[in-house]
């Protein structure tokens, strides 16, 4: 497959982002037009019940700041995914997504889960540490893009701020590693350089010794003809 065609600009990076993003503002006004609170459907670690919000954990957010921080991001990251990795993106949004979300329920504190913020760290995780395991330039670009305009989300990985669920983040950014380093070999990779023999190169063995060709003998000139 050329290069050319692997960095390609599809549909999805368009339909994708936005219409998850489009969902999970459809719940934040379903919620404030009926009076309704949803966060009882986040995640509630180690409860049978809290694992519903595996599923429908990410689309609910604590208010209009929360759900924009969560947008902005989730659009960028994954139109990334669709652009540089769409042989394997949408396995790591989904597949990544719910693995996110059972370790949250594994790990996290006592209380809900709520908010895309988990699905966030899974994918700037993955477009970063791909970046890195491939070694390709364009890819690593990317990668120093990413942690240009997000490096600080490293933090949020550590319990700094209280009401926020960095037990999710810390999932979202280990199952990230993890995907990026399975799939590191599909898709796009570092291309190797070889580059064309000379009349000079062909003058040396594969040790690198000197050994001139060798010239045949004239036989017409050395042959005694009657």
């Amino acid at each position: 497959m050329k290069e050319e065609n692997l960095f390609s600009y599809s549909k999805n990076m368009i339909r994708i982002p936005f219409l998850v993003v489009g969902v999970m503002w459809l719940v934040y006004w379903v919620e404030i037009k009926f009076s309704l609170n949803f966060t009882n459907w986040g995640i509630y670690p180690r409860k049978v019940s809290g694992l519903i919000g595996v599923f429908c954990g990410p689309f609910i957010h604590s208010g209009t700041k929360h759900l924009f921080n969560n947008s902005v991001p989730l659009i960028v990251f994954i139109a990334m995914l669709y652009y540089f990795y769409k042989e394997i993106a949408t396995k790591t949004l989904l597949i990544g997504s719910l693995l996110t979300g059972v370790f949250t329920w594994i790990i996290g504190g006592k209380g809900y889960h709520i908010g895309m913020s988990g699905v966030v760290y899974l994918l700037f995780s993955f477009v970063f540490f791909s970046g890195v395991f491939r070694k390709h330039f364009r890819l690593i670009a990317v990668s120093l893009i990413v942690i240009f305009l997000y490096g600080s989300m490293f933090w949020y990985v550590f319990p700094i701020e209280k009401g926020i669920s960095w037990e999710g983040h810390l999932s979202g950014l280990l199952i990230g590693f993890v995907f990026a380093l399975v799939y590191r070999k599909i898709g796009v990779q570092k291309k190797d350089y070889v580059f064309e023999q000379t009349e000079f190169d062909l003058m040396f063995d594969e040790n690198g010794n000197f050994s001139p060709p060798q010239i045949a003998p004239d036989t017409e000139e050395n042959s005694i003809q009657d």
